[in-house]
């Protein structure tokens, strides 16, 4: 794409012409380091222009990779209003139809950038889309792009190697469309597990999520943040798993988190390896902590992202963090999305305005109000002294040097053809299906006639309940009467409460881990006219045991395609998966286990690390 700000100097220094002078400014010029040309921009800018560095909020392309001049589904204000009028230049997109049109969308909203005072460029950010989960809350399914397990399947491999490189795979795929943030990795311990966002997560196993959390931000940022990474922003701060009784703190209802086995120091270590890993960000979570003490003090009952004791004592001045605060979505103010709504996120500090709650949230520590276009009220506590124009400074700062290290100031654009070329390419598709049928993990696999169910027998007359025909390999036949098959194949969803009064409430899969009675019930009926073989998906652990009973093979899947699944239970990739989270017994097992305690209910019906082998026949050689 043609760059109308590229210039040249007389001493033939090419550079951007941001600022329309004609004149190469320090922060302007290619050859100073990032920290020189921060320092340089930041006393240039306006009070608007730094106060609008200090928001990120959803942005959604128009048709055809155009900008979008409306609001849209979720997004709040025309695209032009945002950018030219609130001087905004970060933003999470949504959905993306497909690369061309994402890279186009992309060059369109660099381009309108530029004409800002100063060309400030945006950095565009994503949660993740590289898996199955359609949530508009925390996940995009992945569409044009390549498709992946979910983070709690890629554990499931127990392969630092593999998590590395999907990272590197994302890293290029999102590049490619002008990407240039991740609002993940999610590294909170799955130590709740009623909790309805475990799926995101590397599992409940410390020193394994250790691991993956370092392969991740090295295939995204590589060792140090440049013009070829994807910055991450990890999340959730101080670690977002011990929820009480498992409920989200999206909601009113699951806005405490809680440490009855003391080991809040335990969640910290996934995020201690993400900063000497050198994330670019960090992002708390809503949860407000109940009961806990720290170095002898109660922490304030007070949502982390208001949480000066969490964020400026913990992460800044105790694990020496100097890198971006972005605050999870809408601290400040309710979203109202249709006829429903979300309240902001202010727990602990409800009975604040919208004013006091972003006092507090910035004296506190963070950088960014995630979710948040309200730039006018930023501008009023500055201008009426109850904010300092310095404390500005220091957030800008940050904000901008994350920016030059990425090399946006220097080249925001994309191409087109390059973008339609690598997303979704045949290699990383390949890539994402093979890593899908490998992270399959296998918990029972009992004999048929002397002979393990798994791998399937070639020829099997097969009946199948949740499972596209299609997805069935030659050398099997499908047929449509139980009492004709060799084998049954069901797959199910993992149980949950179904609730839908708040915005996004739907999407999350809370409440109990039990299967409903007339389910199993169908199930063993089932089991009695044909042998049974079970896969769940499992977003949460639920109770197999009925299940498991039932079953002739029992597998467990973490975002897996029902081609994958097949590939794997007829091993033509054997499935490798091991299990990152326990899977209770019972209820009430679940109910009696300490929130904070990784893999602690009572007799768990399979331990973290379960999985079996297929023993899969060798091709002879010829």
């Amino acid at each position: 794409m043609e760059d109308d700000a590229r210039r040249t100097t007389a001493e033939g220094i090419p550079f951007r012409d941001l600022d329309g002078d004609g004149v190469m400014a320090p922060y302007e010029d290619p050859r100073r380091s990032p920290a020189e040309r921060v320092a340089d921009l930041v006393p240039r800018l306006s009070l608007e222009e730094k106060v609008g560095l200090m928001f990120q909020t959803v942005i959604e392309s128009g048709p055809d990779g155009t900008l979008l001049e409306t609001p849209g589904a979720i997004s709040k204000s025309p695209t032009s209003t945002v950018v030219l009028g609130k001087h905004m230049n970060h933003f999470n997109v949504h959905a993306l139809a497909s690369a061309r049109n994402a890279a186009r969308w992309s060059n369109a909203l660099q381009l309108l950038a530029a004409d800002t005072p100063h060309g400030i460029p945006v950095t565009v950010s994503t949660d993740p889309r590289h898996a199955f989960t359609e949530n508009s809350g925390l996940s995009f399914s992945a569409g044009p792009f390549s498709q992946w397990p979910e983070s709690m399947g890629l554990a499931a491999l127990d392969d630092v190697e593999t998590i590395e490189r999907f990272a590197r795979i994302a890293r290029d795929e999102y590049r490619a469309v002008g990407i240039r943030a991740a609002l993940h990795p999610q590294i909170d311990l799955a130590t709740e597990p009623r909790w309805g966002r475990q799926l995101q997560t590397f599992g409940s196993d410390t020193d394994r999520v250790v691991a993956y959390t370092r392969a991740y931000l090295r295939g995204f940022q590589g060792e140090t943040l440049g013009p070829d990474s994807v910055a991450c922003t990890t999340k959730h701060f101080p670690g977002g798993g011990p929820q009480l009784d498992g409920e989200d703190a999206h909601f009113p209802y699951g806005r405490e988190q809680v440490y009855p086995g003391g080991m809040f120091a335990e969640h910290l270590r996934p995020f201690r390896a993400a900063i000497e890993q050198q994330t670019a960000a960090i992002m708390p979570y809503y949860g407000m902590p109940h009961g806990l003490v720290l170095d002898g003090e109660p922490v304030e009952e007070v949502g982390f992202g208001y949480n000066r004791r969490i964020l400026q004592g913990l992460l800044r001045d105790e694990l020496g963090y100097d890198g971006v605060i972005v605050t999870d979505w809408e601290l400040v103010n309710d979203n109202v999305v249709g006829s429903q709504v979300l309240p902001a996120r202010a727990w602990g500090v409800e009975h604040l305005d919208a004013a006091g709650r972003m006092r507090k949230i910035l004296d506190a520590g963070a950088d960014q109000f995630g979710g948040e276009e309200c730039t006018d009220l930023l501008l009023d506590l500055v201008r009426s002294g109850q904010v300092s124009e310095q404390r500005i400074d220091e957030s800008a700062a940050r904000l901008l040097l994350v920016k030059f290290q990425l090399g946006l100031f220097d080249d925001p654009y994309v191409d087109e053809d390059a973008a339609e070329a690598i997303v979704g390419s045949t290699v990383s598709r390949a890539a994402g299906a093979s890593a899908q049928a490998r992270s399959v993990t296998v918990l029972e696999n009992r004999d048929l006639g002397g002979t393990p169910v798994l791998p399937l027998r070639a020829g099997s007359a097969l009946w199948l309940e949740g499972v596209a025909p299609e997805a069935v390999p030659d050398g099997y036949t499908v047929v449509d009467d139980p009492d004709r098959a060799d084998l049954a194949i069901v797959r199910l969803a993992a149980p949950f409460d179904p609730r839908d009064d708040l915005f996004l409430e739907a999407y999350f899969h809370q409440g109990s881990l039990e299967f409903r009675p007339g389910l199993v019930a169908r199930l063993r009926a089932l089991a009695a006219r044909v042998p049974l073989v079970v896969d769940v998906a499992l977003d949460r652990p639920a109770v197999l045991t009925p299940i498991a009973e039932a079953s002739t093979a029992l597998s467990v899947t973490f975002g897996v395609s029902d081609d994958a699944l097949l590939r794997a239970l007829t091993g033509v990739t054997p499935p490798e998966g091991r299990l990152p989270v326990e899977v209770p017994r019972t209820m009430d097992a679940v109910r009696r286990s300490k929130a904070d305690v990784p893999n602690d209910t009572v007799d768990p019906l399979f331990r973290v690390g379960s999985g079996l082998r297929l023993r899969v026949p060798i091709p002879e050689r010829r």
